[in-house]
């Protein structure tokens, strides 16, 4: 069998640079060096080489999170080009990395989710006001992003104005949203048209974390994540579901992450990943070896669910 060029693209510019490149380190010593004949690009240095090389690449994987990678322009750039790739196309990607689409199409679609207003840059923001209308504890982080950065619990008025200060460096836009007490879950789905949920995962940050930050989520033993999750049947198959619902809400393809807050025996939807990390040790991987898929055949789906997705297109 001829083997595939496969472009894979890892780095780029956004804050989850360095991120990016370790998984993509790992998603190249996992694919099978049989079937696909593998080139690196990083789209920092490396658009030039993309675009001339365009006509012998069969499939990209795209390890990228963050701006110009995981919001649907690097996925519009591989569609003028020409080659297919694994995950959701400029649609999806960028209404999933839009906290503020994907809050407004969790409502339409019938999905909880915790309160929210929006605070642009010009804004006058009067902290009394975001208590009164939010309460405390509140949730303030950036609009658009990812791993949790810029993002803060206030717990106190005099913190609202720093926290808002933070977020805003990484995005014009700031999400202030009801804190919601309980056990962290994630639940990743596989598919294009006919979805797979896989096992939830329950996320435990070390006490040194207040939240699933981007250092309890890197750093190695920060957290413990338990897969399948201590929770029943029911709350499982609400979780499962709610997690294809948003995958389907937000016109999401390929795979995608839900994370969610379980408080008593309600769960409140909080964002979708339309690429999860992909080291093997990464909650998306952890979940599908739980279901009996091995990392380097979670990269072979993905791989095939990309080819199918651009052959249904055409």
């Amino acid at each position: 069998m001829k083997k595939l060029t496969l472009a894979l693209l890892s780095g780029g510019v956004s804050s989850e640079r360095e991120v990016s490149l370790k998984s993509g380190d790992q998603v190249y010593d996992a694919l099978d060096k049989d079937k696909y004949h593998i080139v690196r690009y990083d789209p920092k240095t490396d658009l030039q080489r993309l675009v001339i090389d365009a006509p012998s690449i069969d499939v990209a994987l795209i390890i990228l999170h963050g701006s110009y990678g995981e919001d649907g322009t690097i996925q519009g750039m591989l569609d003028l080009l020409d080659i297919p790739y694994q995950g959701s196309g400029v649609l999806g990607s960028a209404i999933a990395m839009n906290k503020l689409a994907s809050k407004q199409l969790y409502e339409k679609s019938g999905i909880p989710s915790p309160s929210y207003l929006v605070i642009h840059r010009d804004d006058t923001v009067q902290p009394d006001d975001l208590v009164q209308r939010i309460g405390l504890p509140m949730v303030i982080k950036p609009v658009r992003g990812g791993s949790s950065i810029g993002m803060a619990i206030v717990r106190t008025t005099d913190k609202i104005f720093p926290a808002i200060q933070t977020a805003l460096n990484f995005d014009d836009s700031v999400l202030v949203e009801a804190y919601i007490s309980g056990i962290e879950l994630t639940v990743g789905v596989l598919g294009n048209t006919r979805l797979q949920a896989l096992p939830v995962i329950e996320i435990i940050p070390d006490d040194r974390f207040e939240f699933f930050d981007y250092h309890a989520k890197y750093t190695a033993g920060a957290s413990q994540e338990i897969c399948p999750a201590r929770i029943d049947d029911i709350l499982t198959e609400k979780a499962q579901s709610y997690a294809m619902m948003a995958h389907t809400a937000l016109f999401c393809e390929g795979y995608s992450r839900t994370d969610m807050i379980l408080s008593g025996r309600d769960i409140h939807v909080l964002e979708t990943n339309t690429i999860p990390g992909m080291t093997a040790t990464s909650l998306l991987p952890r979940a599908a070896k739980t279901a009996g898929i091995p990392f380097p055949r979670l990269m072979d789906i993905l791989i095939e669910l990309g080819l199918e997705r651009r052959n249904r297109k055409n």
